[in-house]
């Protein structure tokens, strides 16, 4: 009963919230895809969790496309011993990184307090999820390795069934408690998704290619608003 609310109701819960409320926040609310920037309340520890963080979870994640998309490809690369262990190996630095960036940005939000007076509760929740999951990937790939291969293997035919509704999770219940976890937890950030500032994963500034360097928009009648104060307080 569990399994089939854990991988099976729950994928298809979080992406119809990330499809649905994804569409609903844009058409009523478009400016608040955004990060909501805390860099100029805190610079410096942002840039070394930032940096790490987003170098770490961009190739994590570009391998699990790759792995999705090829799986058949994957195989065949791992093949050969030292292409398995230069792509493992690649796999875990990405890990790592992602580990050590998301680490500065829990403890940035925790001791710089102007941080904290702007973190919400769904960014406590989202900062817990994104913890949870880089550690069970890095403890993945630590203690269970060849992670590409049973990857590509194993889970794809998990969520290619998903895709095309026909769930199959018989790859999926020989899987360690881990590597379920870990799962499990991806679920929910995708549900999560759409509540919170991941949103800004999507919002590619395209016409910062060629629109004016800066645009300002006043959103408020200034000579209405003015004329309610004296003029000396105006300027």
């Amino acid at each position: 009963m569990m399994d089939y609310l854990f991988f099976i109701v729950l994928p298809y819960i979080a992406v119809t919230l990330l499809v649905v409320v994804s569409i609903y926040r844009y058409v009523t609310n478009k400016f608040s895809y955004s990060s909501l920037s805390s860099q100029f309340l805190e610079g410096d520890e942002l840039f070394y969790g930032s940096v790490p963080w987003h170098i770490g979870i961009i190739g994590a994640l570009t391998g699990h496309v790759i792995g999705f998309f090829f799986p058949k490809e994957v195989l065949w690369f791992n093949g050969v011993p030292l292409r398995l262990y230069v792509l493992e190996t690649t796999g875990f630095v990405f890990g790592l990184l992602a580990l050590i960036g998301i680490v500065a940005l829990v403890w940035r939000r925790i001791t710089t307090s102007r941080v904290r007076s702007v973190t919400s509760a769904v960014d406590t929740v989202v900062l817990i999820l994104l913890f949870a999951q880089v550690v069970l990937g890095v403890y993945t790939a630590l203690f269970y390795r060849w992670g590409s291969s049973w990857f590509a293997a194993s889970l794809v035919p998990y969520l290619r069934s998903l895709f095309f509704f026909q769930p199959d999770l018989a790859n999926i219940l020989p899987m360690p408690l881990v590597v379920r976890l870990h799962i499990i937890n991806a679920f929910l950030l995708v549900a999560i998704f759409p509540f919170s500032r991941l949103v800004h994963m999507v919002s590619i500034p395209l016409t910062y290619l060629w629109r004016p360097y800066q645009v300002v928009i006043w959103n408020w009648n200034r000579r209405k608003t003015r004329a309610q104060y004296p003029a000396s307080l105006s300027r």
